[in-house]
């Protein structure tokens, strides 16, 4: 039964992740930012999402495209993991070329081109590791991914951890340091990932084949220009924020967006979990014919629920967790830094809201990925764009980073509709009433409750986060968006 496997290796993925990625976010990443400081993360985050708006021309949509053909056709591993291994060391020469002289192009100089050839050789690694993860949670084999996706965060810990909490290297950290260290854990990531696919594969060679080279290419190519819209959508802020606003402000303004945008990506990499476990079940479910109605109720009750209690009760706290994650930089008047959290605690406010969105985007957007509906997740993701890319220019020289977080969610709120709406009317599946409605007493409670306990209660902000945190949970469960007997009930069916 495809809701066991999902549920089993839903829990499984997330205690690993759940037990990694904070202490990533906040004990190492955290840490890196305020150790160098706003401007000079800032700077880092401008280019790396720089780099990553052509991320797509390490990939042309491959990962997506094998995980899912995988998924329906495993006895092809093989065959087609030494053409791809190949096409991929290439498409990496190809980013490298492209990255280096756009940026150039675009005013980079120095500093900034050096920086943007370690982290573009960076993702060209972590290209690599989501390739052949892609053939082992193609199998099916989602413990090993399971383990695979939290690796490279776990040698990050460690190498960066050493560097940034400790003086035995006797360096001053900087974030070229930062750099260094990734594309070391990324490089130890891909050699045990070679070695685990290479178990069910056999031994095999790399080769040039150009004819098979272009197969693939010309059958990735749709799941390469959503991942290129997707892209530009969800990373250009900082890149806009960082051209619009001259000079050092540029930076500046990047580095208090990124405070905030921390939480947002801590976000999406849980949700990204979903996706990463959806698409081989739905592709396979797809093509056996059955029916998938239980499995998207399924997840989006969990996921959306989830984001929707973080949400709301980030909006109450904003400021609180901004305060406690960041403190004054050497220089900064208590003034300034009072602005500064002021202001990266409106932007997480809005930011939150956009993880809703985002969340209901990794269920729907992976299902219409694996019914290959995607003429339709191509247009939802250049509208997605152009009206991203449009509020920004609107917005940002009069609001700066508030400006960019106001586009984002509403870029990402019109995707989320426009693809649930395409899901209902492809699969002609009912929309679930009763769903909207128990979302809904959820908001409202909750907010109700959040305001009752900022106004009229007297606690530690902490205190009163977890208790809202809390309340969020026992009305899930009260009104039976989450549902424990459903869930027992798929953990103890012995069908798979």
């Amino acid at each position: 039964m495809m809701q066991k496997k999902f549920v089993k290796n839903l829990a499984l993925i997330l205690f690993l992740n759940l037990l990694v990625k904070p202490i990533w976010i906040f004990g190492i990443d955290l840490k890196v930012q305020n150790v160098v400081g706003p401007e000079e993360y800032g700077f880092y985050t401008a280019i790396f999402s720089f780099s990553y708006l052509f991320y797509i021309l390490l990939d042309l949509g491959i990962t997506n495209f094998n995980n899912r053909n995988i998924a329906q056709n495993a006895q092809l591993l093989r065959k087609h993991l030494a053409g791809i291994g190949t096409l991929k060391v290439l498409l990496g020469v190809f980013y490298a070329v492209i990255i280096i002289l756009f940026g150039y192009l675009w005013g980079y100089r120095g500093r900034e081109l050096y920086i943007l050839m370690w982290v573009g050789f960076n993702q060209f690694l972590l290209s690599f590791i989501l390739y052949l993860r892609s053939n082992i949670s193609g199998l099916l084999l989602f413990k090993t991914d399971s383990f695979l996706s939290v690796l490279d965060r776990v040698l990050m810990i460690f190498i960066v951890g050493v560097l940034v909490w400790t003086t035995i290297l006797g360096i001053r950290f900087s974030i070229e340091w930062f750099v260094y260290s990734q594309t070391l854990a990324y490089i130890i990531t891909i050699a045990i990932a070679i070695t685990a696919v290479l178990r069910k594969s056999g031994r095999l060679k790399f080769h040039w084949n150009p004819a098979f080279f272009i197969v693939i290419i010309r059958r990735s190519l749709p799941f390469a220009l959503l991942a290129l819209l997707m892209s530009f959508y969800n990373r250009i802020d900082p890149v806009l924020i960082k051209k619009l606003i001259p000079g050092d402000l540029g930076d500046y303004q990047a580095g208090v967006y990124a405070q905030a945008f921390r939480l947002l990506d801590a976000g999406q990499n849980f949700a990204l979990l979903f996706s990463v476990l959806l698409l081989p079940i739905f592709s396979k479910m797809i093509k056996d014919g059955k029916s998938i109605n239980n499995i998207v109720r399924l997840s989006s009750s969990i996921l959306i629920t989830g984001s929707l209690i973080i949400a709301i009760t980030s909006s109450f706290f904003a400021s609180d967790i901004m305060n406690l994650m960041y403190h004054p930089f050497e220089n900064e008047t208590a003034t300034q830094f009072s602005m500064r959290i002021q202001q990266s605690s409106i932007i997480l406010s809005i930011l939150m809201f956009s993880f809703v969105a985002i969340s209901s985007n990794y269920i729907f957007g992976t299902l219409l990925t694996a019914n290959k509906s995607m003429k339709s997740l191509n247009l939802i993701a250049l509208m997605s764009l152009i009206l991203n890319v449009v509020v920004n220019l609107l917005l940002i020289p009069s609001f700066m980073a508030v400006g960019s977080a106001w586009a984002s969610l509403i870029a990402q709120s019109s995707s989320a509709i426009i693809q649930l709406w395409v899901v209902l009317k492809i699969f002609r599946m009912k929309a679930d009433y009763l769903l909207v409605f128990k979302f809904l007493t959820l908001i409202l409670l909750l907010a109700g409750l959040g305001y009752g306990i900022k106004n009229y209660f007297d606690l530690y902000w902490l205190s009163s986060m977890i208790m809202m945190l809390g309340a969020g949970l026992i009305i899930s469960f009260g009104i039976r968006l989450f549902d424990i007997r459903g869930l027992i009930s798929i953990l103890k069916s012995d069908e798979m």
